[in-house]
């Protein structure tokens, strides 16, 4: 199949799957904005006065135009910086924008948001235009961690956020989580995830913290303050395996966990190499056959709007080897792993041996499990998933 012919839509939407004979299509919108840099944060972010705010909300209008994209979307995603950081007038602008540009989104539509600035009159806003999952980046609910990581908030404030978007009743909650944060213990994660698991959200993501250039943990690092404990990420990181699944939630990726029909539908695209959009300063596309991302910096960003340019960085125009590749990359990420069969009906069938080959090593090392034509990681596979991705590369 070649790269520009329509792939069928198979996302998940509650317990029911959907398959259309169209390709699955996502939007990015990225949001800069943040009122200070956390410390462990590398996602290009910047503070602003009201006209940047402005500005910027200009340059997602032309940048939309520039698109001129003439099929709807099925997901789209708001990530950040702080999408919540912009008040209730201004969100709705950017609702308008997107409806106005693509319609509504067709499964899902999720707008990030800090417990700081969750507010009453933005998650009405962000309901009535059709938004319908929430995630909210909490991190930790212990103090000491939250201060670790440089966080603008309180556990107290956490909670109040939590309870006021569950009281507008969208279709679906997450809450992020992080682990391996510096000081922390088995039991003090072990109380952070009993205390999330509380609130009863519909999806937890658990991301292991890593030092990121050009951030303040990165320069503690450098300078002896903190330390990397691989042992111990991998003791805290079987032990989320553990204590959600106990709770009742699955794991449907490396760092996700969603209770039945929650997965996130716009992730679950992207991991699937089908297409999105990107808008906004440093997001990145997958769309019309080329891969590229705009620049991380705002104005340089407007400027090359104003000229009619976007996606001007990064641009790799998109072969079939290249998609096939990170299918089966991103593939064993995922628990559902990599049906060869299915590849096959998308890729050229004798390249997909030549995977299979080193899946097949990856079986034998005790990496990876095998039932016919599929394969997953196995749990010591997914311990070392970053590691098992890097051999994949570069096999055709």
């Amino acid at each position: 199949m070649g790269l520009n012919e329509a792939m069928p839509v198979q996302l998940e939407k509650g317990c029911q799957g959907l398959t259309e004979n169209r390709r699955s299509l996502g939007l990015y919108l990225h949001v800069p904005f943040c009122s200070r840099p956390c410390d462990y944060c590398a996602f290009y972010q910047v503070q602003s006065d009201r006209q940047g705010i402005l500005d910027y909300i200009e340059g997602v209008s032309r940048e939309i135009e520039i698109l001129n994209c003439d099929q709807g979307i099925d997901t789209c995603f708001w990530g950040g910086g702080t999408p919540s950081l912009l008040p209730a007038g201004d969100l709705e602008k950017l609702c308008r924008l997107i409806v106005d540009g693509f319609g509504r989104p067709r499964l899902e539509w999720t707008v990030e948001m800090a417990p700081s600035s969750v507010k009453a009159d933005k998650l009405q806003i962000l309901k009535d235009c059709g938004v319908n999952r929430v995630s909210l980046g909490i991190q930790s609910l212990d103090e000491g961690m939250l201060d670790s990581l440089g966080r603008p908030h309180s556990p107290k404030q956490v909670l109040s956020a939590y309870d006021l978007i569950k009281s507008f009743e969208f279709d679906s909650v997450n809450i992020d989580l992080m682990f391996a944060i510096p000081g922390q213990t088995p039991e003090q994660l072990s109380e952070d995830l009993r205390n999330a698991v509380a609130l009863e959200p519909d999806h937890i993501s658990t991301y292991c913290l890593t030092f990121e250039e050009d951030t303040a943990l990165y320069v503690k690092l450098s300078q002896g303050k903190v330390s990397i404990d691989q042992e111990l990420e991998e003791q805290l990181y079987r032990l989320i395996w553990e204590k959600l699944g106990e709770a009742g939630y699955e794991q449907y990726e490396i760092s996700n966990y969603a209770k039945p029909g929650k997965q996130c539908l716009h992730n679950l695209n992207t991991w699937r190499m089908n297409e999105w959009m990107g808008v906004g300063p440093s997001a990145a596309s997958q769309y019309k056959g080329v891969r590229s991302s705009n620049p991380s910096d705002l104005d340089k960003w407007r400027d090359n709007i104003d000229k009619g340019l976007r996606g001007t960085e990064d641009r790799v125009f998109l072969s079939d080897d290249l998609l096939l590749e990170d299918s089966v990359i991103f593939g064993l990420r995922m628990n559902e792993g990599v049906d060869c069969q299915l590849l096959a009906q998308r890729f050229d069938s004798s390249k997909i041996g030549q995977f299979q080959e080193r899946l097949d090593t990856l079986v034998a090392d005790g990496l990876g499990d095998r039932s016919g034509q599929h394969y997953t990681l196995s749990d010591k596979g997914r311990l070392v998933a970053d590691a098992v991705g890097a051999e994949l590369v570069g096999i055709l």
